[in-house]
């Protein structure tokens, strides 16, 4: 099994830059692609991007396209979140996410991590 820690949330102003990380450990081998997604108070969560594993491929939620980059590293078996020009509506716990070889969807998640964006 995979076991995923994100980190680097935190409060930071408007247009300001935030870089989660996400370490994963365990059966990593297995790993299809990894991902990040958010939920926001009331709201449900939502994809923001993911990063294929076999030939790093990635793709992004409209919303965060011009903003976001995701990265990996392939020895420490890390993804990370580049967050520039954060906004308000930014605002979420942030949950890194494991789509692993022969599963139907993202099957294992981190704990989250909170971003707080103020105007």
């Amino acid at each position: 099994q995979v076991q995923l820690v994100e980190s680097g949330g935190g409060s930071v102003q408007a247009g300001g830059s935030l870089r989660l990380s996400c370490v994963a450990s365990g059966r990593t081998f297995s790993t299809h692609a990894m991902g990040w997604f958010r939920q926001a108070p009331g709201k449900e969560r939502e994809f923001v991007g993911r990063i294929r594993w076999s030939n790093g491929e990635k793709f992004y939620a409209d919303s965060v396209r011009t903003r976001f980059t995701i990265s990996r590293d392939k020895v420490k078996t890390a993804i990370y979140l580049q967050m520039n020009s954060l906004r308000p509506e930014d605002t979420a716990v942030y949950y890194c996410a494991a789509h692993q070889v022969g599963a139907q969807d993202y099957n294992v998640w981190g704990r989250g991590t909170q971003v707080t964006v103020s105007s």
